[in-house]
């Protein structure tokens, strides 16, 4: 339904108008009845008296009609319209840039964009979501890693001084540590260890200690999922471990880190509330404090995906659903 935002009436009003005017059989007394002028009442009454059955049935003659005229005399000619679209889906401009081009004033050139639908590039169409979910713990486990960068002591950003010029403000370069994790795909059991570097040695390392954490908490793991990253594809001493365990890896498509999304969005959140969301006077307390956020998110934080429950409540053996 088409309606006026500041229209005094209704739909249901305008009908109940046209018919007390046909009852009493009198505009006026219409118009003062649902206090409105004479003229209002008359052009709802005139409509109601044009319109065939089907028109008064819907209520489609009392609708508000578009304020727009039949006839713009000063309109852009259809042409010069057509080809300022044309340098706007081949160039991309906006319309400054379209009007010096087309030598038209920058509003008409807006104008005109905004009548065929050109003001905003179209955003790219993305693909439908594909949600998946293992039905048992340690069927799928998914790894990746996130660097954040050391301090000895907290920037602006945390004690919002920025006073601090010239040679006090350099630091010294202390690197990164590399946040490895693992998520559990259907319990989202979570396993996280803050190493130096992102080698092979290392994660093979990292690997090891998440075996032994989900097997500690009775999860067998069968799979793995990572990227396509060479210390996870070309490392000799991981594929030797899970030859071992018997565990299958599998690498998600280039370019598709939608596949791995578990673990990233563990890391999402892994940032905005610890690595980013307390200050820290070092990273060193920053380390410090990640075993104890982990126990939280694994143990007491709600997780929405799965009905607002702690991942350890789908680990069966931890939490006793079995007995």
């Amino acid at each position: 339904m088409t309606m006026h935002p500041r229209a005094k009436l209704g739909l249901a009003a305008r009908r109940e108008l046209v018919s007390t005017i046909e009852r009493r059989g009198s505009i006026r007394a219409g118009a003062r009845t649902f206090n409105v002028s004479p003229a209002t009442a008359k052009k709802w009454w005139d409509r109601w008296q044009r319109a065939d059955e089907a028109e008064r049935r819907s209520l489609a003659c009392l609708h508000d009609r578009s304020s727009r005229p039949h006839r713009s005399p000063n309109e852009l000619p259809r042409a010069e319209q057509e080809r300022i679209c044309e340098v706007r889906r081949h160039t991309g401009w906006g319309p400054r840039l379209i009007a010096g081009s087309v030598g038209r004033p920058h509003s008409t050139v807006h104008r005109t964009l905004q009548r065929h639908g050109y003001s905003r590039q179209p955003k790219p169409r993305r693909e439908p979501a594909n949600r998946y979910e293992w039905p048992c713990p340690g069927d799928l486990l998914h790894l990746d890693s996130k660097s954040y960068a050391r301090f000895e002591r907290p920037g602006h950003a945390v004690t919002g001084d920025r006073r601090t010029k010239g040679a006090r403000l350099t630091r010294r370069k202390l690197g990164y540590d590399f946040a490895h994790a693992a998520v559990d795909d259907h319990s989202r059991l979570a396993f996280c260890e803050l190493l130096p570097d992102e080698r092979a040695a290392s994660i093979t390392g990292f690997v090891e200690h998440a075996l032994g954490f989900y097997e500690a908490r009775g999860i067998r793991i069968k799979r793995i999922l990572t990227d396509n990253h060479w210390s996870y594809t070309k490392n000799r001493s991981l594929r030797a471990l899970l030859k071992r365990h018997g565990i299958e890896h599998r690498t998600i498509r280039p370019y598709r880190a939608r596949t791995n999304g578990k673990v990233e969005r563990f890391h999402q959140t892994m940032a905005r509330e610890w690595g980013y969301g307390l200050a820290y006077s070092s990273s060193e307390q920053r380390r410090r404090a990640l075993p104890h956020w982990l126990r939280y998110y694994n143990e007491q934080r709600p997780h929405s995906s799965i009905g607002d429950r702690p991942p350890i409540s789908r680990v069966y053996d931890v939490s006793g659903q079995d007995s």
